[in-house]
């Protein structure tokens, strides 16, 4: 299941309800577009190449990151050594969000760099501040935490209800950022059958199998760069 219109619609509200607070929190020089794109107190630029990591599972949770390029996947090991995915984040997408409640002082997941990723790390102390003065901010928050909690649901829908096939298309798509407003590529990097088949929930041999089946119906193309996803792939998710 793509983003939907409702998904699409909560990410876009705080935007827009964050432009026209902008005159109020204009009076203390404030903005958080520019709070967002800058290091400064309590904020650093940080840096990381592909398959990077940013914090492991049980690292402690003192900072919250936010995407300003690249891509980052979020992964959960259980105890018998399952590897599962559990998000896959890009620019405007905030990380490690759950340290800003007081009940969650370690990692839960751990975050990768699946592409090279440029974030802005912030210290819980100073996200917290910044969430309690700041209406623009934490319009803008809120409204990423809507999105998350709809993309989880959609998540759900998916992996119960929908094949093998159509979540991989699903992944393809969502990868390309399809559905998000301005943003959509249509070449994504590198990614190796063995993440997708961890991603999907399947075998290696069944993503081989469907890749090269959108392969060959010209859904998708490989390049030296990585891989062209067509918007006609949507045709997979949507046929019954």
């Amino acid at each position: 299941m793509i983003p939907s219109q409702a998904a699409k619609r909560a990410r876009a509200a705080p935007l827009k309800r964050a432009s026209t607070r902008r005159k109020n929190d204009g009076r203390k020089g404030f903005n958080a577009e520019t709070f967002l794109a800058t290091a400064g107190v309590g904020r650093t630029l940080l840096s990381l190449k592909q398959n990077e990591t940013l914090f492991t599972q049980a690292d402690p949770a003192d900072t919250i990151f936010y995407v300003q390029s690249g891509r980052v996947r979020l992964t959960v090991v259980a105890a018998s050594g399952k590897e599962a995915t559990l998000a896959l984040l890009g620019a405007g997408d905030f990380v490690g969000e759950s340290c800003v409640t007081s009940g969650h002082p370690i990692r839960l997941t751990t975050a990768r760099a699946m592409s090279d990723c440029v974030l802005l790390r912030i210290s819980r102390t100073e996200m917290v501040r910044v969430l309690h003065q700041q209406h623009a901010m934490s319009d803008v928050f809120v409204g990423f935490l809507l999105a998350r909690n709809a993309r989880i649901q959609e998540d759900l829908v998916d992996q119960l209800f929908n094949s093998s096939e159509k979540r991989l298309a699903r992944i393809l798509l969502l990868l390309t950022h399809f559905g998000k407003d301005g943003q959509t590529e249509e070449v994504i990097p590198k990614i190796s059958q063995e993440m997708l088949a961890e991603m999907v929930g399947t075998t290696r041999s069944r993503v081989s199998f469907f890749m090269n089946r959108f392969r060959k119906l010209g859904f998708i193309h490989y390049n030296g760069g990585g891989t062209e996803i067509h918007s006609s792939l949507l045709n997979v998710i949507l046929h019954d």
